[in-house]
């Protein structure tokens, strides 16, 4: 198989592992033609194995550098463990709202899944299963790495903490993000009542001071100077049609 190695001058040991998936026949074998090779920095490399004598193997690569081995390929496909996460946590959150929290990582393969830590201590799914989550209301969704409160509640107050695991590698966490209960904000609500109500002062004192100022008397005027002259209709015989009546404006 390709793959790409990184060593710069160091010596790498890579090794194949073949683990049986059922009974072997025979005597199982797992060679190849080069156990040890150099690779320059940013360089492909091609890596062979062969084996013999096992029915159906699962065939595995891994990485071995110091005490520290870490699998590469399995079934043809390579395997990333999951890099640091990136969280998303608001730093207050009022109480009776809703409030989400994020994480996502885009580098492990296969995709992590998520779990979050409240003040070092992991959140289960259910919050009811838990006597130390019972007071909150949120779900999790390990899949997008969504944390959502539900309403937020007093007890939510906390560091939060993500961690990002794929089944290969060592779990990743996040750095923890203190998110803050607050209460509704009081003062914000009796400022926006005062300022309505100044508004609606000054619209008073406005129409107050135009009716004080004789403007809607002006108006009043202006439409009566409007005059309408009517005469009388004169006595008119039978069978004679004329205008007998006229209105001036």
């Amino acid at each position: 198989m390709g793959t790409e190695a990184g060593v710069g001058r160091r010596r790498l040991l890579l090794f194949a592992a073949a683990t049986l998936c059922s009974l072997a026949v025979g005597r199982g074998e797992v060679y190849t033609s080069e156990p040890e090779v150099r690779v320059a920095e940013n360089k492909p490399a091609k890596l062979l194995c062969s084996y013999s004598g096992f029915r159906s193997p699962r065939v595995e690569w891994k990485f071995a550098q110091g005490d520290t081995t870490s699998l590469v390929c399995y079934n043809s496909k390579i395997t990333v463990p999951p890099s640091k996460p990136t969280v998303s946590v608001p730093s207050s959150a009022t109480i009776g709202t809703r409030a989400v929290l994020t994480c996502s990582e885009s580098d492990g393969s296969p995709p992590s899944e998520y779990y979050w830590l409240k003040d070092g201590t992991q959140m289960p799914t259910e919050p009811k299963s838990s006597r130390a989550f019972s007071n909150s209301s949120y779900t999790l969704n390990h899949k997008t790495g969504e944390l959502i409160f539900d309403p937020v509640s007093a007890s939510d107050t906390g560091e939060y903490t993500c961690q990002a695991q794929n089944g290969y590698g060592t779990p990743v966490r996040s750095d923890p993000v203190r998110m803050q209960a607050v209460e509704v904000n009081v003062g914000g609500i009796v400022a926006a009542v005062l300022v309505t109500l100044i508004l609606l002062g000054v619209l008073a004192f406005g129409i107050w001071f135009a009716y004080s100022r004789g403007y809607f008397n002006r108006m009043k005027k202006g439409t009566a100077n409007k005059k309408v002259i009517y005469s009388q209709p004169a006595a008119r015989s039978e069978g004679e049609f004329r205008q007998t009546s006229s209105f001036l404006v």
